[in-house]
């Protein structure tokens, strides 16, 4: 029989997969799997550490149930080995922009578990800045220090509300950064206020950002903003959700890339931010690893064009149906 174990975080989202945790094992027994779970401790790495305990043991499938730090914890313990079993994903955190890319159910941990019922999987990439990897996103400068800024107990009480609150009050501390982003085909050198590399197109809980990413292509969206007056990046933020108009804002530099290296161009120090955590200080190179962690998705549900695996059936559909009509008139 498969085997499951459940990393959770019995603190996250107000310690809803805690209260259900006996259905959601349930549901991956259904499902075939013969489960357990582990919660994770203040000890440091403990997700990550368990997941890679739990691959090594020759689980079929881990399970992280938590916000985007626990599912980069997970993550970063799947992503060195050679044997990588199978990820899925109850989310339980401030944004989830993890699950609402793979549309998987935000609100309902148990609804989140039943997805494994549809036994459908994407495999997605990941990227590897230095020798850390992340899920979702990589990101530098002083807008991206927000993150760090927000207590954890106001996370967990006010949600991505408490995001806006402390944006509110660092807007007026922001300022740019000389800094260098080299990317495939390109470079840029000079100031700005931010660059961050996407994986999906969910960042911030916002999805409008990087309208235009797929899950498996082996690419990031690379996002530089070289604004960095209030009024410039209110005005950028506007025309993000205006339908994502800011990727032909001459402020704004949106490219496609298989890698970058960031580096600061002054003493001024280059925090990187991935998934939401603090990961190091540029210089730094990201990498993406295409499709490297094969993931349960809500696979029905997402749009065919954020899917490259979607978009190679329907031509290969149209081809072997373009055969088949000229074999047709051939006769």
């Amino acid at each position: 029989m498969k085997r499951a174990r459940i990393i959770y975080n019995p603190t996250a989202g107000r310690e809803l997969v805690k209260r259900e945790l006996v259905d959601i094992l349930q549901v991956y027994e259904k499902a075939g799997y013969e489960t357990s779970a582990f919660a994770t401790t203040p000890e440091l790495n403990s997700a990550q550490n368990e997941a890679k305990r739990a691959a090594l043991a020759g689980f079929d499938l881990i399970v992280a149930a938590g916000g985007d730090g626990t599912i980069n914890e997970v993550v970063n313990g799947l992503a060195p080995l050679k044997r990588r079993p199978k990820l899925a994903i109850i989310p339980a955190g401030t944004t989830n922009d993890y699950a609402r890319a793979l549309r998987i159910p935000r609100e309902d941990p148990l609804e989140a578990a039943e997805v494994i019922l549809k036994h459908k999987t994407i495999k997605m990439d990941i990227g590897k800045a230095g020798n850390t990897y992340f899920a979702n996103i990589a990101a530098g400068g002083l807008l991206t220090e927000l993150t760090y800024s927000v207590p954890s107990k106001l996370k967990t009480l006010y949600g991505y509300f408490a995001y806006l609150a402390k944006g509110a009050e660092l807007i007026p501390q922001i300022r740019p950064i000389d800094m260098s982003i080299e990317y495939d085909g390109g470079k840029y050198e000079g100031k700005a206020s931010m660059f961050f590399l996407a994986l999906t197109n969910s960042v911030g809980g916002f999805e409008q950002i990087v309208p235009d990413a797929r899950l498996d292509d082996g690419k990031f969206t690379l996002l530089i903003v070289k604004a960095a007056g209030i009024a410039d990046l209110l005005q950028i933020g506007a025309e993000i959700l205006n339908g994502g108009k800011h990727v032909d804002d001459p402020r704004v530099i949106y490219k496609k890339t298989k890698k970058v290296i960031a580096k600061p161009l002054t003493n001024d120090r280059l925090m990187i931010n991935l998934d939401g955590e603090y990961g190091g200080d540029a210089p730094m190179e990201f990498i993406n690893l295409k499709q490297h962690i094969e993931v349960v998705a809500n696979v029905d549900d997402i749009p065919d064009d954020a899917l490259t695996s979607h978009q190679e059936k329907k031509i290969r559909e149209y081809e072997e149906k373009f055969i088949a009509e000229s074999e047709n008139i051939d006769q």
